[in-house]
This record gives C-alpha cells, sequence and structure tokens, in this order.
C-alpha cells in the first residue's frame, strides 16, 4: 500500500466520480481506476458500490477513509513540527473567532511582533468550528461559545454584559436601559441559526420575558448586522467589548435589567491533541496577555 494510493482514494471518495478525480490529480481515468482496484484487492474488501458509471462510497470505505484522513493528517503535522525545529517556517496560524471587531487591533499589536506570521481567519457555527479543533484545522479559536470535547482546553478571557444596541431613529435611543418586556414586538437582526450567541440570545428572551425573538435579517458576519442596524432595519444584541470596538458606530446601548444571566464570557479554545506550531503558541500565550491588559 502506497501513499499515492491513499491520496488517490482520498480524491475519489470525497467527489465519488473518477471522470473528475482523474481530472483534479491529472492522470488518466483508467489509470486512477486500477489504483483503486489494485488498493481495493490489497485490503480484500471493495470501498466503493459501483452502478454503471456512478460510484459510491460504501461503508468499508467510510471507515478506511477517516483512517486515511487521519494518516494525512499526522504527515501534515509533523511537517509542521519538525520546519518548527529546523527553523523552516515562517509561521502560519489558522484562527476562529466570534468577536471579530478586537482582531484589527490584536492582530496589528501581534504582527509588530512577529511581522512574517501568516494569519488564516475561518468564521463558521459553533458546531462546524469543534469538528475543526477537532480534526486539526483550526488552530485556536476565541470564542463566546463553550466548546468542549475530549482533548478540548479552554482559558477563560473575558466576562461582560450583553447589550441591547438601536439605532438614531428608534423609540429606545436616549434610554439607558431596557426590560426584555419591551421588545416583544420588535424586528431583531442577528447571526443565523447554529452561532452559539444567537441561541444564548434567542434563549435569554425566552427565560426572561416568555418570547422568541423576531428576527427578521439572519446573517453570517457581525459588522453585517452593524450596516443593516444603522439603516434602521432593526435592532440587535451586543457583547460589550464589541460594542466598545464599533462604540462611534452604534452609539445608542442599553443595559438589560430584568435578566440576570445576561452576561457571556469569551474564552480561548484549543485541542491538545494536534500540534500547536511555534507562532500558534506564541500567539496564544500574547492573546491571554492582551485579554489581562484590557479587562
Amino acid at each position: 500500500m502506497e501513499l499515492l494510493q491513499l491520496q488517490y482514494f482520498q480524491t475519489v471518495a470525497r467527489l465519488e466520480h473518477i471522470t473528475k478525480a482523474a481530472e483534479e490529480l491529472q492522470i488518466a481515468q483508467p489509470s486512477l481506476s486500477k489504483t483503486i482496484a489494485r488498493l481495493e484487492a490489497s485490503i480484500g474488501v471493495p470501498l466503493f458500490d459501483r452502478q454503471g458509471r456512478n460510484i459510491r462510497l460504501n461503508p468499508f470505505g467510510k471507515v478506511f477513509l477517516q483512517r486515511v484522513d487521519r494518516i494525512f493528517q499526522e504527515l501534515e503535522e509533523g511537517k509542521r513540527e519538525v520546519r518548527d525545529m529546523a527553523g523552516l517556517n515562517r509561521g502560519s496560524i489558522t484562527l476562529a473567532a466570534s468577536i471579530i471587531s478586537i482582531l484589527p487591533e490584536l492582530l496589528s499589536a501581534f504582527l509588530d511582533q512577529y511581522p512574517n506570521v501568516h494569519f488564516r481567519q475561518v468564521l463558521e457555527p459553533t458546531a462546524v468550528l469543534k469538528r475543526m479543533l477537532e480534526d486539526g484545522e483550526i488552530d485556536l479559536c476565541i470564542t463566546t461559545a463553550p466548546i468542549e470535547g475530549d482533548g478540548m482546553e479552554w482559558t477563560p478571557l473575558r466576562t461582560e454584559n450583553i447589550y441591547l444596541a438601536v439605532h438614531e431613529g428608534h423609540w429606545l435611543a436616549g434610554r439607558e436601559s431596557v426590560s426584555l418586556l419591551e421588545l416583544q414586538e420588535e424586528k431583531f437582526l442577528g447571526l443565523r441559526q447554529g452561532y452559539w450567541f444567537r441561541a444564548f440570545t434567542d434563549e435569554m428572551c425566552r427565560q426572561g420575558a416568555g418570547f422568541t425573538p423576531n428576527t427578521v435579517f439572519e446573517l453570517d458576519e457581525a459588522d453585517a448586522v452593524l450596516v443593516l442596524l444603522r439603516k434602521g432595519l432593526g435592532i440587535t444584541f451586543v457583547p460589550e467589548l464589541a460594542w466598545e470596538k464599533r462604540a462611534a458606530l452604534m452609539p445608542h446601548r442599553l443595559r438589560i435589567t430584568d435578566h440576570p444571566n445576561s452576561q457571556v464570557t469569551t474564552g480561548l479554545v484549543w485541542s491538545n491533541k494536534h500540534y500547536l506550531s511555534i507562532a500558534a503558541q506564541r500567539f496564544r500565550q500574547f492573546v491571554i496577555d492582551y485579554f489581562q491588559r484590557i479587562n
């Protein structure tokens, strides 16, 4: 069994189409088919169900694919670790953050010290982030969502209040506080279902005032919510730190008076089952120190 066979199998399993896989791998289709057949012969069972030109990964193939994915994941982490040891890697960090308003200042301060580090940002619902952490696709995650599981490490960074933000012409503009009971007929803006902060604020309204917010716009990015807020298309909940970073753009915020749990804790999450590069380790400590300063 060769790594090239496994790479070919991985591609065919992902696409479930020999012709498309051959095009992506830039090899002849008959050659790819023979390689997959030799792999199946060495294992002793078929990995795909074939119906004419259509192929589907069967239960044997699904189990085998999990192991193959793990092999390539371990190889990639091994390369990263050796490059770090040899000083060949200037540093690459994949970061997920649910409060993107803090990122410009945070990343700018870090890159002043480590200008050669490359960042890739990920923004996904909580369940996807957990899976990506487990698979080693994300190095670190700054989130208000509790992400738990085998190998997950969590460091709390900051506990803060949740506020209500309204636009300039809203009847609540100028008020210092509001009760949830006053918001039952309001139109809300928010992240779409699947994001933890959306689930948290929906539950806060149900517990505190017995209603589910009428969210008229569901979006994937917090800054897009801000644009619609300024256009007067609804109101929104916002964590304190996110508001502080955008205070000039949403000056009308109100404290919530009738719910004891209108607070969230932001934390830093990573998996201790996967190798963290030297750059990621440095950034992890930098984030912890950064939040200690702003607290």
